[in-house]
């Protein structure tokens, strides 16, 4: 796959282009690769350090300025917001994985799912937009990215802890006893470098819902999505 075409791809999913293209490029470096490089290579540890302080900023910052003043909700807030988990979903969701520079040994063991590297991976690439267009690149990508989850609010400056809609979806067939959901892929549309996935989440047999994205993992959260507002809307008719 051509390296220049990539980098254009993956630019223009996160909706950022790059003055400074090695930024970019280290960004994606794991440590992994990098020392397996010669002489090594600079690797993404010093842009996720940066990237992390970043985050934590920007979305301090929107928290204190669109909800309440209660700080242990605030704090509670941000820390659900920058955790390992959502930012490593965030990666997955732009399909960061799939861009990533890994040794052999990485790859071979699934480093490119894997949510430590794919959190950091994230982190470093804020942290290399910050450091080629400054703040307000940085905060303008974060809430391209989480606006959905920076919008976590009920209009009465309450906040509402975000929760990925696999684990919602099986928490209310667990109580249900309706078992565990079992998610299938069904295949994927588009060029080889850049698929859309399409996967099935069903119970028993019977599908609940569907879903697409840029990995199997965030075609997975759609079909829950689905699936959640499915179940959802079945028992507001019940109610009624």
């Amino acid at each position: 796959m051509d390296g220049l075409r990539t980098t254009a791809t993956l630019q223009d999913r996160i909706g950022y282009r790059f003055d400074d293209l090695s930024l970019l490029e280290r960004a994606l470096a794991h440590r992994s690769w990098a020392h397996d490089q010669h002489p090594p290579a600079l690797d993404n540890e010093r842009l996720e350090f940066l990237g992390d302080a970043v985050v934590g900023l920007v979305v301090a910052e929107h928290l204190f300025r669109n909800f309440g003043d209660d700080e242990g909700r605030l704090t509670r807030a941000r820390s659900d917001l920058v955790r390992r988990e959502t930012l490593a979903q965030q990666a997955r969701t732009l399909g960061l994985g799939e861009w990533l520079r890994l040794s052999r040994g990485e790859e071979s063991s699934g480093g490119r799912d894997k949510d430590s590297i794919l959190c950091d991976a994230f982190e470093a690439l804020l942290g290399a937009i910050y450091c080629d267009g400054g703040l307000d690149a940085a905060k303008a990508f974060i809430e391209r990215v989480m606006g959905e989850e920076l919008g976590l609010g009920d209009g009465g400056g309450e906040i509402h802890s975000p929760r990925d809609p696999r684990t919602l979806l099986q928490e209310v067939m667990q109580a249900g006893g309706s078992g565990m959901p079992d998610y299938r892929v069904l295949g994927s549309d588009g060029p080889p470098h850049d698929p859309v996935w399409t996967v099935a989440v069903l119970q028993a047999s019977e599908v609940l819902g569907t879903g697409s994205g840029r990995s199997k993992q965030e075609a997975a959260r759609m079909a829950a999505r689905e699936a959640m507002s499915s179940l959802e809307a079945g028992e507001g008719r019940g109610a009624g």
